[in-house]
């Protein structure tokens, strides 16, 4: 069940399977990513920023667990959209890749647009509470992961800073493949 606050008013009339909107951001090599890189798989998002001391290190351990639980599942992949897209340059972003051990093929940290990126974590993934103010100091700092199935559906939500989630984000996984949805 979603949280009402972390639902932008503008689509809290929206029932079940929410999906994601198209969107257009660079991952750690400067590719352009798109829905379309997405299409049939299913995909496990979050957000968080290469600087970050508090929650985003045991984030990204948790989705480096998941990124080596799944390595040989050509299905599922990762995606993490960096919160400061101005400090989290195409570069700082493969920095961040290389010494964390993300496998390129499998995982994308993308930066771009920051009203875009902040748009999908707001009325996409649902993953923000604040409107925000669109300043310098608007910022989203969210543990949520977010399931997403083939049709771009939103399918769950876990806590990426606790490995019980986690266990239940994989079990979750496993029943959607089955689904084959």
């Amino acid at each position: 069940m979603v949280n009402n606050e972390l639902v932008d008013y503008s689509i809290q009339e929206v029932r079940k399977y929410h999906t994601i909107s198209d969107f257009e951001l660079l991952n750690q090599n400067g590719d352009t990513i798109t829905q379309e890189f997405y299409r049939d798989k299913i995909y496990i998002a979050d957000f968080f920023f290469t600087t970050c001391q508090t929650i985003c290190p045991i984030m990204t351990d948790h989705m480096l667990q998941i990124q080596g639980e799944l390595k040989d599942d050509p299905e599922v992949l990762l995606l993490s959209h960096t919160v400061i897209p101005k400090a989290d340059s195409v570069p700082q972003l493969k920095k961040y890749a290389l010494e964390k051990g993300v496998n390129d093929s499998q995982w994308n940290l993308v930066t771009g647009d920051k009203k875009q990126i902040y748009e999908l974590a707001r009325k996409s993934y649902l993953a923000a509470k604040s409107e925000g103010d669109g300043g310098t100091f608007d910022m989203i700092h969210t543990e949520n992961f977010v399931l997403v199935d083939k049709k771009n559906r939103i399918r769950g939500f876990y806590d990426g800073t606790d490995p019980k989630a986690i266990e239940e984000l994989l079990e979750d996984l496993t029943i959607l493949k089955k689904e084959g949805e």
